[in-house]
């Protein structure tokens, strides 16, 4: 006769198999909706690119080596490609501090609707989400009035005698920087506001009580309950603006190029997409490599603090 603990085990191990195989038509499709592509995408990288786009099935690792780096024409020698590695540069430099600056200007944004009464809140956060109802594109030419020679910053710059004549923010990487934290810093101000609504604000009164100053209770209480959301909050923003495309080909014209804009010319004018699948490889190797740092980092921090 089976003992309580073996029936208790065999139920357990029924129930799991019934929930994997409840679980499997969408696993089934996340695979072939997510992974089927990127492994289209992977096979294309080892391919001989065609002569009017599209791929030879040959295999060759050409596209990989023209990654990083580029084939003299007339000694077949190799040497760095200087043009990819100053957009991937360009392309982590510009996100990195897209994320910074999103953090700077949205960690008050949020703790300022956080501290609001509750009956306020919703008002606040719906004039956070307003952008989001107007596509990307028009907002990013709205960025572009704003920057243009004749714009409302040039005027500003003119009208307070600053300088007397335009001076000249478009298609420059501070265009394109400004025009990112434009789009993405709704994407930082909610994680963190999400955060900052769970804060029990007795502890910041208490720490008051205890002497601490203000730039100590942000340090030593804010910030440590406030983290998860900014480590959202930075994933949320870094991510989509190490692969925008739109915002760097409008502001940023054809001399401030991104990875994005990059890949999308392989397939287009470049008509290598065997370099334009690797390239895109690349970028998400990047993503993944800084997740995974930061995370860690973070996780580490957490814990010394904990």
């Amino acid at each position: 006769m089976a003992s309580a603990k073996e029936i208790a085990d065999k139920a357990e191990r029924d129930d799991i198999q019934s929930r994997w195989l409840l679980s499997t038509p969408a696993l089934l499709i996340v695979f072939l909706a997510a992974l089927g592509p990127l492994l289209i995408v992977v096979v294309y990288s080892f391919l001989t690119p065609g002569n009017y786009g599209d791929v030879k099935w040959q295999f060759s690792t050409n596209a990989w080596v023209s990654v990083l780096l580029e084939r003299d024409v007339f000694d077949d020698t190799l040497s760095l490609a200087g043009a990819h590695l100053s957009i991937f540069w360009r392309s982590v430099s510009l996100s990195a501090m897209t994320t910074i600056l999103t953090l700077i200007f949205g960690f008050p944004t949020a703790y300022f609707i956080a501290t609001r009464p509750e009956h306020r809140r919703d008002i606040w956060l719906f004039l956070i989400t307003i952008p989001f109802w107007t596509n990307l594109l028009i907002r990013t030419f709205a960025m572009q009035e704003v920057l243009r020679n004749d714009g409302i910053v040039n005027w500003v710059l003119q009208a307070l005698g600053i300088t007397d004549h335009p001076v000249q923010l478009m298609y420059t990487n501070f265009a394109v920087l400004a025009g990112m934290v434009y789009v993405f810093l709704p994407l930082m101000v909610l994680p963190l506001y999400a955060s900052m609504e769970k804060i029990d604000f007795r502890l910041v009164e208490a720490g008051y009580d205890l002497y601490a100053t203000r730039l100590q209770v942000l340090r030593r209480i804010i910030i440590p309950l406030v983290t998860p959301g900014i480590v959202a909050g930075s994933i949320l923003v870094f991510i989509p603006s190490l692969g925008a495309y739109v915002t760097p080909r409008v502001l940023g014209g054809g001399t401030n190029l991104m990875i994005g804009n990059l890949i999308e010319l392989q397939f287009g004018q470049g008509r290598n997409w065997p370099l334009g699948a690797a390239l895109s490889i690349a970028l998400m190797t990047i993503v993944m490599v800084a997740l995974l740092f930061y995370v860690r980092n973070t996780t580490r921090s957490d814990g010394s603090h904990g």
